[in-house]
């Protein structure tokens, strides 16, 4: 008889075992259920330094999933405890807690579009980036000038200028000024090669900084595309006679630099107000570029247009006049200018 109601004690625990096993298995299954079926999204901001306890609770107490000591359990298993990387995350209660957990570790940030117009200077694109929320404008001017960054992307100068290749982007918040400049400088020099620019300036006899240089201004004094070649030409005719380029914007980007004035339109006081860029008193290209050239002012000074035009003044409707000679350029400005 005593072996029969061991035996009968014995089935009992092993059912009750069983039973809590079945109802621990349900519960499980329960927490990794999605925590709703509404497809709603929820931005969320895993700190860096953040704890994975911490991340959870988030987590729970906006409803995203339905038990944070499951998802810590989930992790653990995983081996995925300190995988989690800080950033800003798009994510819904409709999702399964593996899902989430997968996007957390992969580090599947939000994307925000930042887009750098063509011909915009370190200091406009710094404050494009401070405005989206992305990065301080002091952070990025900074990281723009760090010779340690100049040195990696091969930038012979002391500052990125002209190298920020002008283009939409996509950026997680939080950003580092330090991996914006790389990424902007690294587009640089994909557009660079992959359009075998490098081979022609060497037609050309003359280094990357050179064209780049260049380029920069062409950028800013051509106002619609099929002008480009034929500003460029103007500006390489006149830099083959050893003619001063007299570039307004190359004035007015020294003023910026380095009085810190920023001008839209110059008097003739600032004409003569020496500078490293000033390119009415100085001979050949400024002390470097003066904004960031898109591609088409790239190849336009790379394949300038075949010309005699050392001269051009604007006529209204972004568009020039250009002259071959200074008799035929005092009468475009008389005509154009002078007159408005």
């Amino acid at each position: 008889m005593k072996t029969f109601s061991s035996l009968k004690w014995l089935i009992a625990i092993c059912g009750i075992l069983a039973l809590a096993g079945y109802k621990s298995y349900q519960q499980w299954q329960e927490w990794m259920e999605p925590a709703s079926s509404q497809p709603s999204y929820e931005i969320v901001e895993v700190k860096k330094g953040a704890s994975f306890r911490q991340i959870a609770l988030e987590l729970e107490n906006r409803g995203i999933i339905r038990s944070r000591d499951a998802f810590f359990i989930l992790a653990w298993r995983r081996d995925e405890l300190s995988s989690i990387k800080a950033g800003e995350y798009k994510l819904s209660p409709s999702m399964r807690p593996e899902e989430i957990l997968q996007i957390l570790v992969e580090g599947r940030t939000v994307q925000h579009l930042v887009t750098i117009p063509e011909g915009y200077n370190r200091f406009q694109i710094a404050k494009v980036l401070d405005d989206a929320g992305l990065i301080e404008k002091e952070a990025f001017l900074k990281a723009s000038s760090d010779k340690a960054i100049l040195k990696a992307q091969e930038i012979p100068a002391d500052t990125a200028e002209g190298y920020l290749f002008p283009e939409s982007y996509m950026l997680p918040r939080k950003t580092s000024a330090a991996d914006a400049v790389m990424m902007f400088t690294s587009q640089f020099w994909k557009i660079w090669k992959d359009n075998g620019f490098q081979e022609r300036a060497k037609e050309l006899g003359k280094d990357v900084h050179y064209i780049v240089t260049l380029a920069s201004i062409v950028e800013m004094e051509a106002a619609v595309p099929e002008e480009k070649p034929i500003i460029a030409s103007v500006f390489w005719n006149r830099l083959k006679k050893g003619m001063p380029l007299q570039a307004d914007p190359t004035v007015k980007y020294g003023l910026l630099v380095e009085k810190g004035i920023k001008r839209k339109r110059l008097s003739k006081k600032d004409l003569r107000t020496p500078t490293a860029y000033n390119t009415y008193l100085l001979p050949g290209l400024p002390k470097g570029p003066i904004s960031n050239p898109g591609l088409l002012s790239l190849k336009a000074t790379l394949y300038p247009a075949e010309t005699d035009y050392l001269f051009f003044v604007a006529k209204g409707k972004r568009r020039h006049k250009f002259s071959k000679t200074l008799k035929e350029h005092n009468r475009a400005v008389r005509k154009y200018i002078l007159k408005r």
